[in-house]
C-alpha cells in the first residue's frame, strides 16, 4: 500500500470540494482533491448544470411554437432529443475538463478513488481497480455532497427513475408520473411538458413547493395548468406496479378529512422527495466526527467538525442544499485552514427554482416574517405593468421587496417571473451590506429592463410609485 502526505485533503470535487482544493493551493498549502467520479460532483454533471440545460432547451422550444403573436412563424418545430441530449453532454464534458485544468493550473492533485477516513489525518483510497493507498493531511475536508432520496414502493431502477436518470432518459415520455411536489419535480416535470409529455405531479402536502410563499408558487402552477399538467396534492404515493403499458402508481388522497384511492398511469415515475448527505461509509463515527439528527455532519461558523484537522462544506453539513452555498463555505474553509480571520456569515443565501417562470428569493418568506411579529412594509410590482417584460411576451409574476416599518432595513426581495434567477443578485447584494428600501427606489436602473421591477416594488413599499397605485 502506497502513502504519501499532503497539507491538505479535500473529499469531493463538487462546487463546495474543487473551490476549496484551488483556494487551498492558492493559500500556499500542498493540497489533493479525491474524487470517485468525474470533476464537478452532482451539480455540474447531473444536477443543477444538466438540469438547466433542458430547461431552457424546452422553453426554447415551447416559445418557438408560440411566437405567433410577435409575428414570428416557425411551422414543424421539432425536438431532436438525442443531439439535445448531445449538447448537455458537451457543456457538462467541457465544464469539468476545464475543472481539471484549474486544478492541475493550481498544482492540486487529482486522486481518483473512494476514500475512507482512517485516522483524523489519515485517510485511505481505493481505486476503481481495487487498488489502495493512505494519504495523510494535517487538514481534511469533507465536501461528498448529497443523493436522492429513495421511498418504499418505488425501488429505483426502469422505469421508476431518480433525478439523475430523468435528465438522461432515451426518449421524451409519453407520460410522466412526478412524486414529490419541491423544485426538483416542478423543475423537471416542467420539462417534460414542455416537451409535450403529459405530466402528473403528485405532493403529500397541502401545497407545491412548500418552502417558499404560496403566492410566488401561484404564476407557475398556472402556467403548467396551461400545459395540461395535472396536480394532486394533499397525495400520498403509496407504490407502483409494472404492466405491459407502463406503471400505474397508487395514490391516497387527503380529501375532506376522508382518504381517496386513486392511481395514475405513466411511462416513467420520476421520485423527488428530497436529498440526504452522502456521510455513510466515510469512517465519520469512527474517528468521532458528531453528527446532528438528521445526519448531517455537524460544523461551526468556521466549518470545523469537533474533530480538530476536520472539516464539512456542502450538502454534507445541512440546507440549504445549494451549489454556490458550498463553493462560498468551500472558500472560508481554506482561508480559515491557512489560518485567515473567515467564518461563515452570510446575511442571506439566494434561492432559486427554474421554473416557468422563475421563483427567486433572498432571504426569509413573507410567511416567516410575519410570524416573526416584527412590523413589516412591502412593496410589489407585476411584471405585467413592465415595458421590457410585454417586449419579451413574458408578463407572469411580480417582484415584492419587504422591509422593516421602523428601520426601513430591507429585509427580503421576493420575485417570480422571466429572468428571477438573474435579478435576484441585485436583492442578495442590497441585503448583505444593509440597504434600506430607500437604497433600492434610490437606484437608478436602465429602462427598459426586467431589472426595473425591483426598483419599482421598493417605491411602492415606500408610496412613491409612478407606475402603480399607491395605497
Amino acid at each position: 500500500m502506497s502513502s504519501k502526505t499532503y497539507d491538505a485533503l479535500v473529499i469531493g470535487s463538487g462546487p463546495g470540494g474543487y473551490v476549496c482544493g484551488i483556494r487551498l493551493a492558492q493559500l500556499g498549502l500542498r493540497t489533493a482533491v479525491v474524487e470517485q467520479d468525474r470533476l464537478g460532483g452532482v451539480c455540474l454533471n447531473v444536477g443543477c448544470v444538466p438540469s438547466k440545460a433542458l430547461i431552457t432547451a424546452s422553453k426554447l422550444y415551447q416559445r418557438v411554437q408560440h411566437a405567433g403573436a410577435m409575428g414570428i412563424h416557425a411551422d414543424g418545430a421539432r425536438i431532436d432529443w438525442d443531439a439535445t441530449q448531445a449538447w448537455k453532454r458537451g457543456i457538462t464534458d467541457k465544464l469539468s475538463g476545464g475543472i481539471g485544468a484549474l486544478l492541475k493550473a493550481n498544482k492540486v492533485d487529482h486522486v481518483k478513488g473512494s476514500a475512507r477516513l482512517l485516522a483524523p489525518a489519515k485517510v485511505g483510497v481505493t481505486g476503481a481497480d481495487g487498488s489502495t493507498r493512505e494519504i495523510e493531511a494535517a487538514h481534511i475536508v469533507v465536501a461528498t455532497g448529497s443523493s436522492p432520496v429513495q421511498i418504499p414502493g418505488f425501488p429505483f431502477g426502469g422505469r421508476i427513475v431518480d433525478s439523475t436518470a430523468a435528465l438522461a432518459l432515451a426518449e421524451i415520455p409519453k407520460r410522466l408520473a412526478v412524486v414529490g411536489g419541491g423544485y426538483i419535480g416542478l423543475e423537471m416535470g416542467g420539462v417534460y411538458a414542455r416537451l409535450g409529455a403529459q405530466v402528473t405531479i403528485v405532493e403529500a402536502l397541502d401545497r407545491l413547493c412548500a418552502t417558499v410563499d404560496a403566492d410566488l408558487v401561484r404564476p407557475v402552477e398556472q402556467s403548467m395548468k396551461k400545459l395540461g399538467v395535472v396536480v394532486h396534492t394533499s397525495t400520498k404515493a403509496l407504490g407502483c406496479e409494472e404492466t405491459a403499458s407502463g406503471v400505474t402508481v397508487r395514490l391516497e388522497k387527503s380529501k375532506k378529512g376522508a382518504l381517496e384511492p386513486l392511481s395514475v398511469e405513466a411511462d416513467v415515475v420520476l421520485v423527488t422527495v428530497g436529498r440526504r448527505p452522502n456521510t455513510r461509509g466515510l469512517g465519520l463515527e469512527e474517528v468521532g466526527v458528531a453528527m446532528t439528527e438528521r445526519g448531517f455532519i455537524a460544523v461551526d461558523a468556521h466549518l470545523r467538525t469537533n474533530v480538530p484537522g476536520i472539516y464539512g462544506i456542502g450538502d454534507v453539513v445541512g440546507n440549504p442544499m445549494l451549489a454556490h452555498k458550498a463553493s462560498k463555505e468551500g472558500e472560508i474553509c481554506a482561508e480559515v485552514i491557512a489560518g485567515k480571520p473567515s467564518r461563515f456569515d452570510a446575511r442571506v443565501v439566494p434561492a432559486v427554482v427554474f421554473t416557468d417562470p422563475e421563483i427567486a428569493t433572498a432571504g426569509p418568506t413573507l410567511e416567516e416574517l410575519e410570524a416573526s411579529g416584527r412590523k413589516l412594509k412591502t412593496g410589489k410590482f407585476l411584471f405585467g405593468a413592465l415595458g421590457r417584460a410585454m417586449t419579451t411576451n413574458e408578463t407572469a409574476g411580480f417582484a415584492r421587496v419587504v422591509s422593516d416599518a421602523q428601520t426601513d432595513e430591507l429585509l427580503a426581495v421576493h420575485i417570480v417571473g422571466p429572468e428571477a434567477s438573474e435579478l435576484i443578485a441585485e436583492a442578495a447584494l442590497a441585503i448583505e451590506m444593509g440597504a434600506a428600501t430607500e437604497d433600492l427606489a434610490l437606484t437608478i436602473h436602465s429602462h427598459p429592463t426586467l431589472a426595473e421591477a425591483t426598483m419599482e416594488a421598493a417605491k411602492v413599499a415606500l408610496g412613491e410609485a409612478v407606475h402603480a397605485v399607491n395605497r
